[in-house]
């Protein structure tokens, strides 16, 4: 069969987002202290190969029809292995898909930084890529629950969700937030105490992801102008949190940073995903507005509430995935003229639509995180022991380091290191 054009687009979307996880591992990778450097990158490249295995052999066929459980999840064995795909150009939209599961399960290891079990780490990726992406990603896009033809999109309305506020974003967001509170806190945690230690790195991560986002968004553009809308509102809404981030920083702390920069840029990309094919460049704006100052704020709670959050992955995924997919029933662009936002004359439908999708995601994903999580660490542990913590996790769980150079590589010391920058 002839390759067409959106076949090759969609190929080159998926490669983009592929690299979306590399650069979250040097977003995170940064963010972490010097000592927990490399396990953080660590953490998002297994999860490139455990779900990259998952998928092949039962993860795609549980985000496709046909669907067992009442609309819950796809038939896990009916496309096991793929191999009736080969020779055609479904694998093409299949590899698509796959990226997305990885960098979703990749973005909730930010949370726990410093202190979790790499072996543990790599039991919970390919069990909840399982048992809560694969589901999820059904029941919105697979004709599920969520889905125009499930019981509650029929009940209350199909949610709007392009390309993963729900299964990407509050999805991963709620679950960093189930674990934190499952493995706890880091020794000392407190405001300052744990900052990036490699901001260019973080810079450098940053980077990586604005542009394979234009893939995460776009690779699903059914037109040319959908596409061009796409593109722009990409560009837009995150350009729009990252000055709204620095502004909030501004006024609440006297100065703008570079980390908060990079995080507005995130946070605008977050919040703009669910809607970038349904509103219109100056509706990518205010979310983009909304989303900066909401997750600016939203970080700090952590301290408040007594949860580590030590990357931020609650206040920018969970707060700004929440905004951006609440904030389409208020701002979706009429379609043949008809529906639309409660600003453009669409009623409440659609705002009803996306506030029942966001809560059931919250709920599903609370309770099936939690019920994993538990159920890992009660039989293997999810911490580090408190002496491997004050070490440093790169040393302690992977005999490695980020910084070691030449002579002094094998007497090379995190901690005094850190302590002296």
């Amino acid at each position: 069969m002839e390759l067409t054009a959106g076949d090759v687009w969609v190929m080159v979307s998926a490669a983009l987002v592929l690299l979306m996880t590399p650069g979250l591992a040097f977003f995170y990778g940064g963010m972490a202290r010097a000592k927990a450097a490399i396990n953080m990158i660590m953490m998002s490249f297994v999860s490139v190969g455990l779900v990259g295995v998952v998928w092949v052999l039962w993860g795609y066929g549980m985000t496709s029809a046909p669907g067992i459980l009442g609309g819950l999840v796809g038939n896990p064995l009916a496309d096991f292995g793929l191999s009736q795909y080969v020779g055609t150009t479904d694998l093409v939209g299949i590899g698509y898909g796959a990226t997305f599961a990885i960098i979703t399960v990749a973005l909730i290891s930010g949370a726990i930084a410093d202190r979790t079990r790499f072996t543990s780490w790599a039991v919970f990726v390919p069990v909840w890529v399982t048992l809560v992406y694969c589901p999820l990603a059904f029941m919105v896009w697979g004709g599920g629950l969520l889905s125009a033809d499930g019981w509650i999109g029929r009940t209350f309305g199909e949610a709007i969700d392009f390309a993963g506020g729900t299964v990407v974003h509050i999805n991963a967001g709620l679950a960093a937030l189930v674990l934190v509170y499952v493995i706890g806190s880091r020794t000392g945690f407190a405001k300052g105490l744990h900052g990036a230690h490699n901001v260019p790195l973080m810079m450098i991560g940053t980077a990586m992801l604005w542009f394979g986002w234009f893939g995460f968004n776009g690779g699903a553009a059914g037109t040319v102008e959908e596409g061009g809308l796409i593109w722009v509102n990409t560009l837009a809404a995150p350009a729009a949190a990252m000055i709204a981030w620095l502004v909030t920083e501004q006024v609440r702390d006297k100065h703008m940073t570079s980390v908060g920069a990079a995080s507005g840029v995130v946070a605008g990309l977050v919040a703009i995903t669910p809607a970038c094919a349904s509103v219109s460049p100056v509706g990518a704006v205010i979310i983009g507005l909304l989303a900066g100052v909401g997750s600016a704020l939203a970080v700090g709670l952590k301290y408040r509430l007594g949860y580590d959050d030590a990357l931020d992955v609650v206040g920018v995924h969970l707060v700004a995935g929440i905004i951006g997919t609440v904030a389409i029933g208020f701002l979706a662009l009429p379609v043949d003229g008809a529906g639309g936002g409660l600003l453009y004359g669409g009623g409440a439908g659609q705002l009803v639509a996306q506030v029942v999708a966001t809560v059931f995601t919250l709920v599903f994903t609370g309770v099936m995180t939690a019920i994993i999580a538990l159920a890992i660490h009660k039989t293997m542990g999810m911490r580090i022991s408190a002496e491997d913590e004050e070490r440093g996790a790169d040393l302690a769980l992977h005999s490695e380091s980020a910084y070691a150079f030449g002579e002094d590589a094998a007497s090379y010391d995190p901690i005094a290191e850190e302590a002296t920058v």
